[in-house]
């Protein structure tokens, strides 16, 4: 399966975006998927995972209340809606996807990777 996120920018702090994973290849029903984000200088870190059906989520602590994840199957296509965000919320952000069915918070369960998209929030 191909990934590519896509809804990343700039934006000021206290603001939001929505970013967007397409799957191509494959149909994204296939697959549980995550969201992970890598700042400069910073290990790559996990953010957010949905499972095959969308009905099972998994937050990092950092982000619980302020991003959702969710999916569109019928449009192979999952998002990351991120609210309230802060500088520390600055990183590329990857999506990923993991050809099992229980929660996966690391990046070695991941097969699949789309290039990232830049997300600055300024202060």
């Amino acid at each position: 399966v191909q990934l590519q996120a896509s809804g990343g920018g700039l934006v000021q702090a206290g603001g939001s975006l929505r970013l967007s994973c397409a799957a191509s290849g494959r149909t994204v029903s296939s697959y549980g998927m995550g969201w992970f984000r890598q700042a400069p200088g910073k290990e790559r870190e996990f953010v957010a995972y949905i499972g095959l059906n969308g009905r099972n989520t998994y937050y990092t602590d950092s982000v619980k209340g302020r991003f959702t994840i969710s999916r569109d199957n019928a449009k192979n296509t999952v998002y990351l809606q991120m609210n309230s965000l802060t500088p520390e919320d600055t990183a590329v952000y990857y999506c990923a996807a993991y050809p099992g069915a229980k929660i996966a918070t690391q990046t070695y369960e991941y097969g699949y990777w789309g290039h990232g998209t830049q997300v600055t929030v300024s202060s």
